[in-house]
């Protein structure tokens, strides 16, 4: 079922384990394939405002890729430890 972008903003983000991840802030847009990327848990000024940009970006966004579903909140897969 199609939502508007809008309605992603300030739901809840928490993972399939329960665990809080944040609030959506912000969205990211892949312009091409025209589909949303990653969804911002910081506004993007706070998260351009460090010295080390891309671990910010990490530590403050989830891929897309990741939501399972869409409701009062939005429930995301968890994450594998990097090996």
């Amino acid at each position: 079922m199609p939502i508007n972008i809008s309605e992603l903003y300030n739901k809840k983000v928490l993972t399939m384990g329960g665990r809080m991840l944040g609030e959506v802030k912000g969205v990211m847009l892949n312009i091409d394939k025209g589909e949303v990327s990653h969804l911002l848990l910081n506004n993007v000024e706070m998260l351009t405002r460090s010295s080390n940009v891309r671990e910010n970006f990490i530590k403050n966004s989830v891929a897309f890729s990741r939501v399972r579903r869409v409701s009062e909140t939005i429930v995301v897969s968890e994450i594998q430890d990097a090996k």
